[in-house]
């Protein structure tokens, strides 16, 4: 029984209903995070004790075995917190502030690693070094350079590629000791 409030007659917990839907959404979100791969999980903010049970899920193939898994699942990702889940929905929101925060930070590297290659390069790469100081120098002139040489030889973008992810590092660096991106 969930009781009334004597006072004010309302009642003390939510219904069951509520609490059906609750456990149903966890069971869901439990699914879901069941179907991503290692590389896919390892960018989410899950507690610790919480991954060897989504492992445990994955492995699970046969029908029944795995609907009980999931239930285990759940059941332990609703004893956290509501705030982790609520962290977790929102890192696997598409629209969530994680994946905006994600995407403009995409943008910003895809931005600077072209205007890298534009005609204006070197002011570029001095912006950028002047911006970012803790930037590897020579590897970031080297990544220009060999990018520059492959777009002339219409070679495969391997350096093109290694810049993005030079630049997604510096980026991902200043963000995390608070400095400003352009």
């Amino acid at each position: 029984m969930r009781g009334r409030d004597e006072d004010t007659g309302e009642f003390l917990s939510p219904s069951r209903s509520a609490q059906r839907r609750a456990a149903l959404d966890v069971l869901e979100l439990g699914e879901q995070l069941a179907a991503l791969t290692a590389t896919q999980l390892s960018r989410l903010p899950i507690p610790e004790e919480l991954l060897p049970h989504i492992g445990e899920t994955r492995r699970v193939t046969s029908h029944g075995a795995r609907k009980r898994q999931l239930a285990y699942l759940a059941k332990q990702m609703r004893k956290l917190d509501e705030g982790a889940l609520d962290a977790i929905r929102d890192a696997m929101s598409k629209d969530g502030d994680s994946a905006r925060r994600e995407t403009a930070a995409m943008h910003r590297a895809e931005a600077l690693r072209e205007a890298l290659l534009g005609d204006a390069a070197d002011a570029a790469l001095t912006d950028l070094l002047a911006q970012f100081p803790n930037a590897d120098r020579q590897k970031l002139r080297q990544l220009v350079r060999n990018s520059r040489e492959e777009r002339a030889k219409n070679k495969p973008p391997r350096a093109f590629r290694e810049l993005y992810r030079a630049l997604r590092e510096v980026l991902a660096q200043s963000d995390d000791t608070g400095m400003e991106s352009p």
